[in-house]
């Protein structure tokens, strides 16, 4: 499977590594999905999406009902998904997936982990071209042959597959996303959890010393609720 593949599955269930955070980061995820496309996850498929993770980490039926509920009220809060860009230590390129319902405290936030560490707050397109926007869809594997699995769902957008345990590992550019959905309920393919990343298109080497200050840094700002995921090309 190869170090990249292991990083990248990495980045995409970090974000689900604390089951009290990961519940409230779902919420807002319903929030945002409802508000965007409706409280119907059968005609929403970003919600269905939300869902299925949510039932990966165990969330129970009657929090993402409540959830749903409350994202349909006039007075729900508005969240909004902010991506923010930056340096980290040794000049690590870093994005920061936000969700919030105050940008102004985030953005606040954001800067002072980079300040922090040395680092430094960038503007809009600064780093975010070193990355690309995937999906990744993890399906049960019994019963499917790789080989077959690839040739079946090429045409949809699949991009990569690599085999993880009794599971696949389904890559697609973020705007085969829909396409790669409804294929997957199409042929009926269990689908388990489902991610949206970014993964750098080069890496940089540093020492060990080095990578820990940029962990260092990305540790706290996992930290903060307001922060979904940090990205960074570290190889």
């Amino acid at each position: 499977m190869g170090r990249v593949f292991e990083k990248r599955k990495a980045t995409m269930f970090k974000r689900y590594a604390k089951m009290a955070k990961a519940f409230t980061k779902i919420g807002r995820e319903i929030a945002i999905a409802v508000k965007a496309g409706g409280p119907n996850p059968d005609l929403n498929s970003r919600l269905r999406m939300i869902i299925q993770n949510a039932k990966a980490i165990n969330m129970p039926k009657v929090n993402v009902d409540g959830a749903i509920k409350r994202a349909s009220e006039k007075d729900s809060s508005n969240y909004e998904e902010i991506i923010y860009e930056g340096y980290a230590p040794h000049g690590v390129p870093v994005l920061v997936e936000c969700t919030t319902n105050n940008p102004t405290r985030t953005v606040a936030s954001v800067r002072l982990y980079f300040s922090r560490a040395e680092g430094s707050l960038g503007t809009n397109g600064s780093v975010s071209y070193m990355f690309e926007h995937k999906v990744m869809f993890k399906i049960e594997g019994a019963g499917l042959n790789k080989d077959d699995l690839e040739l079946e769902l090429i045409d949809f957008g699949l991009e990569e597959i690599n085999e993880d345990d009794n599971y696949f590992v389904i890559q697609t550019a973020f705007t085969d996303f829909g396409n790669m959905q409804a294929a997957l309920e199409e042929k009926k393919i269990n689908l388990v959890e489902s991610s949206k990343i970014y993964v750098p298109t080069t890496f940089k080497e540093l020492t060990p010393e080095q990578e820990a200050d940029v962990m260092a840094m990305i540790e706290k700002m996992e930290e903060d609720d307001d922060i979904e995921a940090v990205y960074h090309n570290i190889g």
